[in-house]
């Protein structure tokens, strides 16, 4: 059983339990897929400043703030209580572009060089780190929802303004992938 945890689950298992997630919200309570919004329930919750934006009733999205609360905790216990003892298996192509970059540590998949609190000295994790993140919060605002909530949740009720942040977010993967990232590294 432990083995069957520990491994990648197959797309044809995964894709079809977080498919059926969107019809599941949509039928017990008419909520729609989506963690990017949540960062506004806890500021209006938490925040007595009178600002329009978080002036809103945010009690009535509080199943939202459980999600991410279970996000987190399933986080946790993915990484404390089911980290496996088998070596990360990195393609070998991968290997050799990322030490030809300088990124010689590497745990778990994640280059240490850049995504670590040492790295966030360098110009490279900062780039990596906080204009990287400011841009993916930014964005998140700026197309009205994240990928989750957009492509899973928004494309999924056939909705027009989700399939074009889907297809924006896949290009601006792209770009950041081949012409970005390359700079930065």
């Amino acid at each position: 059983m432990m083995e069957w945890i520990y491994s990648p689950w197959p797309w044809y298992v995964a894709g079809p339990l977080l498919g059926l997630t969107v019809p599941l919200l949509l039928w017990l309570d008419n909520r729609r897929l989506g963690i990017s919004g949540v960062l506004r329930h806890v500021c209006a919750a938490i925040l007595p400043a009178r600002v329009p934006f978080f002036q809103y009733n945010w009690r009535s999205e509080i199943w939202n703030l459980f999600m991410a609360l279970g996000l987190m905790a399933g986080g946790w216990v993915a990484s404390f209580l089911l980290t496996s003892t088998q070596p990360f298996d990195i393609a070998p192509d991968l290997l050799f572009y990322l030490k030809k970059k300088n990124l010689m540590h590497i745990e778990q998949g994640v280059p240490i060089d850049l995504f670590s609190w040492s790295a966030l000295g360098t110009w490279r994790g900062w780039c990596c780190m906080v204009i990287g993140g400011w841009l993916v919060g930014f964005g998140t605002r700026y197309a009205g929802g994240c990928t989750s909530g957009h492509a899973i949740s928004g494309i999924s009720q056939l909705q027009w303004p989700s399939l074009v942040a889907t297809c924006c977010f896949m290009v601006g993967g792209i770009v950041a992938s081949f012409f970005i990232l390359p700079f930065i590294l």
